[in-house]
């Protein structure tokens, strides 16, 4: 079967994943976040009928009914984890909640479980979207594929059907059902979902394709070299949840301590309830005075010192352009050691641009006249090369004339008649058409590809008359952030990416980058993650594409561009920067590390009411009012101190990097 070039443009692609649900309903489905919505209702009514002055049962009701519905699940998990011999904060605020039920404050133990349901709730959320991230990849790969029998007829079939040896017929602007080798045909295909690159590659026979990438214009015909469950897309599924399943569960500063300091609270209480009715005290006050001291004991206020500067930080940044998922996040951007990036669509623009124009000696064409040539051949062509051209000579003001006689061959370019000169345009191979061509254009040619730039050859009636260099257009600051960031972090960011070693290598030195990793695919990037790891690094890792998702999996923590990125990097990064401004990063790094400066002052704060409100109560008498208002004030304190990160000045403080 002999397949000939089809110069019918290419219908768009379609959107390789289908849209997630609404957020709000995707929030709906999750048990954990209808119950602890539950509670924050019904603790918000109980709040407003005791403020209204109405009958106490009344608000005693609504405060009970929180208990029970945003803390049967703590409780459970609680009890679990008892069983398993381990304590935790769960428990301990149950217990606490029901203590301050126990002597009268109801309020106290209904602020607890709306604290710790919310808490749960969001952690299912993350949970799930994680999930979903992974399924929403399998979309990429079609479904079905016309399959070549040997009789030569066609028949469509499920993708996961096709086998090794199996022959396939993709036609112009279908997605590819599987990984193969080309055997006939011609084409530009989209690879940018796997590789990165910019700009779609030529196939010729001989040149491999894959799964879920999107054919040009032209007609292939391929034979399937690699199963379907170990196609390069597949194995980007595996790679993604094998790096979320091991990646470390990160916790907050407080949760990482909340074993010891539930274990010690429970037997402190135990301790100040039995050793005094051994030793003959009166049961009603040494119960008061123990369950004064789980009151003032409980962390509480420890949690409010720590969640409202990370949620006030995340606001904040919200308002800044940046998407910080949860308080965790948050809290490990502080931690970053070295950041990596990706290059096309995250330090690049991901569109191609005319960088230059050399004119061969001799040809008689200024770069204006040359480029005008150009344009017109390439007017009617959808290529991304043709879009490139065409800008560079809108915005050098030239007239495009009209062209007659356009074909297109895929993997070559464009021919076209011009104010009647045949022009074509297209790659060097077009050279190996003509019977003379001078040596410089051959080393222009050259030149320019090993700057990392694509060479785009201009014949005009068969005589080499020029040649453009395109580049991808690096992303304004660019250069600017990669120095704030060397100068945060104390390592200058590392470059991996999927496009050939001469382009990356000259984005490093326009951005100021040293160490360049090329050539990856997805599997390598995660290799280069977990190499710097190895060296006891934590990595903060940037980028856009769907083969970009396992490594930003594989991070401590991953970034997504958020203009253009890929719905699978959106859903696989930890933050989002909204509007694609790189100069936001150091930034929300910096607000990091303020955010935890903030926590550990809380802390302290936090800390010090407690030391003294346990030795007053253990040492002295502590009336249980007086401990309740210390309780309760310095909650307020840290609640306060933490909110003062929702100023716009915090912002502009940690963009200037003080």
């Amino acid at each position: 079967m002999t397949l000939t070039a089809d110069t019918t443009p290419a219908p768009p692609a379609t959107r390789a994943i289908h849209a997630p649900r609404r957020w709000g309903t995707r929030l709906w489905v999750l048990a954990e976040v209808r119950w602890a919505m539950a509670a924050t209702v019904l603790f918000a009514l109980g709040g407003i009928a005791q403020l209204a002055h109405a009958p106490a049962p009344l608000w005693w009701t609504l405060y009970l009914t929180c208990y029970a519905v945003g803390g049967w699940e703590p409780a459970l998990a609680g009890l679990r984890a008892l069983r398993e011999k381990t304590l935790d904060v769960d428990l301990l605020m149950i217990v606490a909640a029901l203590g301050a039920a126990g002597i009268g404050q109801v309020f106290d133990g209904a602020l607890l479980i709306v604290i710790f349901a919310t808490s749960g709730a969001l952690e299912a959320f993350a949970t799930a979207r994680t999930a979903d991230s992974v399924r929403a990849l399998l979309n990429l790969a079609p479904e079905r594929a016309t399959r070549v029998r040997n009789d030569g007829n066609e028949e469509a079939v499920d993708t996961t059907d096709i086998t090794i040896g199996d022959v396939i017929w993709v036609r112009p602007g279908e997605r590819i059902g599987a990984d193969a080798l080309v055997i006939d045909g011609a084409s530009d295909v989209d690879q940018a979902s796997i590789t990165g690159e910019p700009l779609p590659v030529a196939k010729h026979p001989g040149d491999e394709v894959y799964a879920g990438t999107v054919n040009g214009a032209g007609a292939l015909l391929a034979r399937v070299h690699r199963p379907a469950a170990e196609s390069v897309i597949a194995r980007i599924v595996a790679l993604v949840e094998e790096a979320s399943a091991t990646k470390a569960r990160t916790q907050l500063f407080i949760e990482k301590v909340e074993q010891r300091y539930s274990v010690g609270v429970v037997l402190a209480t135990l301790a100040l309830f039995t050793v005094p009715l051994a030793l003959g005290a009166a049961l009603q006050p040494t119960l008061l005075r123990a369950m004064a001291f789980m009151i003032v004991a409980s962390p509480c206020a420890v949690v409010l010192a720590t969640m409202p500067p990370l949620l006030s930080a995340i606001a904040l940044a919200g308002r800044h352009g940046v998407l910080v998922k949860s308080a965790v996040v948050m809290e490990q951007l502080a931690d970053t050691d070295v950041v990596a990036f990706d290059k096309t669509g995250t330090l690049t623009e991901g569109t191609p641009r005319i960088a230059e124009i050399h004119l061969v000696p001799g040809g008689g064409y200024t770069q204006d006249t040359l480029l005008r040539l150009a344009a017109a051949a390439e007017h009617p062509s959808e290529h991304p090369l043709a879009a490139a051209v065409l800008a560079a000579a809108r915005e050098r003001a030239l007239t495009v004339p009209a062209v007659h006689d356009f074909t297109s061959t895929p993997g070559r370019g464009v021919t076209a008649t011009v104010d009647g000169r045949r022009v074509r345009v297209g790659s060097p191979a077009l050279l190996n058409d003509l019977p003379h061509v001078d040596p410089p254009v051959h080393t222009v040619v050259s030149t320019t590809q090993a700057a990392g730039r694509t060479a785009v050859v201009v014949i005009v009636d068969d005589v080499p008359s020029g040649v453009l260099a395109l580049a991808d257009r690096v992303r304004p600051h660019a250069a600017a952030t990669v120095t704030a960031l060397t100068t945060l972090t104390g390592a200058t960011p590392v470059l991996l990416t999927g496009d050939n070693p001469g382009a990356a290598g000259r984005l490093a030195a326009e951005t100021g980058i040293t160490e360049v990793h090329a050539g990856l695919l997805p599997a390598g990037k995660v290799d280069r993650v977990r190499a710097l790891q190895r060296d006891g690094q934590r990595v903060l890792l940037v980028g856009d594409g769907v083969n970009d998702a396992p490594a930003l999996a594989a991070a401590d923590t991953g970034v997504a561009m958020g203009r253009h990125g890929s719905d699978l990097a959106l859903q696989t990064a930890d933050a989002v920067l909204v509007r694609d401004d790189l100069t936001t990063l150091p930034a929300v790094i910096a607000l990091s590390r303020r955010a935890r400066r903030l926590v550990t002052t809380n802390l302290v704060i936090a800390g010090t009411f407690i030391t003294v409100l346990v030795a007053w109560d253990l040492f002295g008498h502590l009336p249980l009012p007086l401990g309740v208002a210390g309780h309760e004030g310095s909650t307020v304190i840290v609640g306060l101190n933490g909110l003062r990160l929702l100023h716009s000045r915090a912002w502009r403080r940690a963009r200037d990097g003080r």
